[in-house]
């Protein structure tokens, strides 16, 4: 092994300098945490966001993409230096990443990255002495900063200083609002889709958790079985066909404008939902897990997000622009708490879904409050052979060209 040779991703006439992650997943979504050796960047959180993605895209595609991940891989870039960090308002930053790109925010990353960060030492976070801990509640605080904004999240913490994995950790989002209730979309016929059966439109819900979501039922988008009638391939073409129909149409671009800010976004993901699973039955695990966190109601839903990625996960980020469009639709109030499942966490007894809730109301918006588990799967070093034709690269089996 010693008289291999490897080469640091972009570093080629440098040290060798390896990639080191710690693996994780929340609610069944995987997050690659990468410590160490990830391309210098430098300036502000979204000039780094920037920089990564003109400078060091391949880098991604060889973490996230086979060998080394796969389609549905989920990363997240540890940024120790950022202007929020140095304002005293964050005590550490980070990218987000997935099969297409770089995302603005990420709920289930958050979780684990939560439990990590107090895990970790100040080799890894720098700033981790300054976490404050609260006897009193178990738990440790600490501010995150990600593209979208600050994210505040609490960690409950044994008595040795670790994380405790028993309970869940928590996140207050950054404003979330809805931007259109019960809207009419007008699907042309180059994106309809079999399932329409000659509809020549549907009816959605558009809001903001982080990112800009659209949520349609099951039965509105054509599969009148709902999702526990799975079929995962045609759902997959019509969120996919749904998603162009909206993002080509110049009439929807209000439809991902921050309420607050006026800034320009752009449709993240497509989430089907569905209520008509209803609760889950005492034996299937969950009930004494919505009697403990004083659940009232209960949906699951199925993303499609960025490259038509799949979320294992309820999705973090989702789940707050979903208990924003329930507040704006009266359905929740605030301190109001609501189960959101994914498929997985519906299907596996030993998984929690994610709860969100309103924590409290602003002018344009509400911060919502989600709570869910994450848990280590393991540590990697990654390395690249000067002789690997990847190289500092990667591959989806459904993106080759022969």
């Amino acid at each position: 092994m010693n008289n291999t040779n490897f080469a640091a991703p972009f570093q080629a006439n440098g040290p060798i300098k390896p990639i080191t992650c710690v693996e994780m997943h929340t609610a069944g979504e995987p997050t690659r945490i990468l410590w160490s050796g990830f391309p210098e960047l430098t300036g502000t959180l979204l000039e780094q966001r920037d920089q990564a993605k003109a400078n060091s895209d391949q880098f991604r595609r060889l973490l996230m993409l086979e060998p080394r991940g796969h389609y549905d891989m989920y990363g997240a870039i540890l940024r120790p230096e950022t202007e929020l960090v140095h304002a005293g308002d964050a005590d550490i930053g980070v990218l987000f990443m997935h099969n297409e790109g770089f995302s603005t925010m990420c709920g289930h990353a958050t979780i684990a990255l939560g439990r990590f960060l107090v895990d970790s030492d100040e080799s890894v976070f720098p700033r981790r002495g300054q976490l404050k801990y609260d006897p009193e509640s178990r738990n440790t605080r600490l501010n995150l900063h990600v593209p979208c904004g600050l994210v505040k999240v609490t960690v409950p913490t044994l008595s040795t200083g670790k994380s405790d994995p028993s309970r869940p950790v928590s996140f207050i989002s950054v404003p979330s609002f809805a931007t259109a209730v019960s809207l009419e979309v007008p699907v042309p016929g180059p994106y309809r889709w079999p399932e329409l059966q000659g509809r020549s439109s549907v009816t959605a819900d558009f809001s903001y958790g982080g990112a800009y979501y659209c949520l349609i039922s099951a039965e509105e988008l054509g599969f009148p079985g709902g999702l526990a009638k799975l079929d995962l391939q045609r759902m997959d073409v019509a969120t996919g066909l749904l998603k162009k129909a909206i993002t080509t149409n110049p009439e929807l671009k209000y439809l991902t404008q921050n309420a607050v800010t006026g800034e320009q976004g752009f449709l993240y993901s497509v989430m089907i939902t569905d209520k008509g699973l209803g609760h889950v039955a005492a034996s299937d695990g969950t009930a004494g897990f919505r009697a403990q966190q004083g659940v009232d109601t209960e949906e699951t839903g199925l993303c499609f997000f960025a490259n038509q990625q799949i979320d294992r996960s309820p999705t973090g980020g989702c789940v707050a622009a979903r208990v924003a469009l329930a507040h704006a639709k009266g359905q929740l109030s605030v301190g109001e708490k609501r189960l959101y499942n994914s498929l997985v966490t519906r299907s596996r007894k030993a998984l929690a879904g994610f709860v969100g809730s309103v924590f409290e109301i602003a002018q344009r918006s509400v911060d919502v409050k989600v709570e869910g588990y994450a848990y280590y799967t393991g540590y990697h070093t990654f390395v690249v052979e000067n002789e690997d034709g990847l190289g500092v690269d990667g591959f989806s089996m459904k993106d080759l060209v022969v």
